[in-house]
């Protein structure tokens, strides 16, 4: 991904990769802390815990993406590979998802 090595980092790791990330478009921003915790609707203490530490709730970060105008990159997140095959097409289109992870 973009000549880094993000497949081989920890959920810790990029955790706090996204921590820098936010960091550096709220700077760029030149939003305070409490400007972007106002805009997203979150405390003051988590974006600054969020920062500090990259520990966040899934609802913390996207209202962060979104203050950030960032949002959008998020829809794709954990979506279906391509299908390879008709068959798998046909395959997908053919009933309801599984309910369980069971075969």
């Amino acid at each position: 991904m973009n000549g880094t090595t993000i497949d081989l980092l920890t959920p810790t790791e990029i955790a706090a990769l996204l921590a820098r990330r936010v960091r550096a478009l709220r700077l760029r921003e030149n939003w305070t802390r409490a400007t972007l915790a106002a805009r997203a609707a979150i405390s003051a203490a988590s974006a600054k815990r969020f920062e500090n530490t990259g520990a966040a709730s899934l609802d913390l970060v996207l209202r962060v993406a979104s203050a950030l105008g960032r949002l959008d990159e998020f829809a794709s997140l954990l979506a279906p590979p391509p299908a390879r095959s008709l068959a798998e097409i046909e395959r997908r289109s053919a009933g309801p998802d599984r309910k369980r992870g069971r075969r």
